[in-house]
């Protein structure tokens, strides 16, 4: 059987993630990011998923996605009430889970060609 590498066609891919860090192609971080597939914002504030506002968001709806994708570092945690009906009142879908489970999703949604953004929690 012959394997063959399979690059994707967007720029940033993730190699995994879990609640310490994430490796975007070949680069490892260790503090909260953003990542669409053509943009990677490093510094997102957020430390705290179950404390984040509805301004929180505001990074993640500047790249113009239509599914949202919320990795909440080792375990899910899901944000507060005000926070998930800023993305819903736009139309757009937030799906909570670990950064393990985001970081899979984030790569099968984007090789799809879906617009989807994904913020990453890290404890870093």
């Amino acid at each position: 059987m012959q394997l063959h590498l399979e690059r994707p066609d967007h720029e940033f891919f993730l190699r995994g993630a879990d609640g310490a860090g994430a490796l975007v192609n070949d680069r490892r971080l260790t503090a909260s990011f953003l990542l669409s597939p053509d943009t990677l914002v490093e510094s997102w504030p957020v430390r705290d998923v179950a404390a984040m506002s509805p301004a929180d968001l505001e990074p993640l709806f500047a790249l113009s996605p239509e599914l949202v994708l919320l990795g909440c570092g080792d375990r899910q945690t899901f944000p507060p009430a005000a926070t998930l009906a800023a993305c819903l009142s736009r139309g757009i879908g937030l799906e909570t889970m670990t950064n393990a489970a985001a970081a899979r999703t984030f790569n099968v949604l984007a090789s799809e060609g879906r617009r989807v953004v994904a913020g990453f929690v890290l404890a870093g």
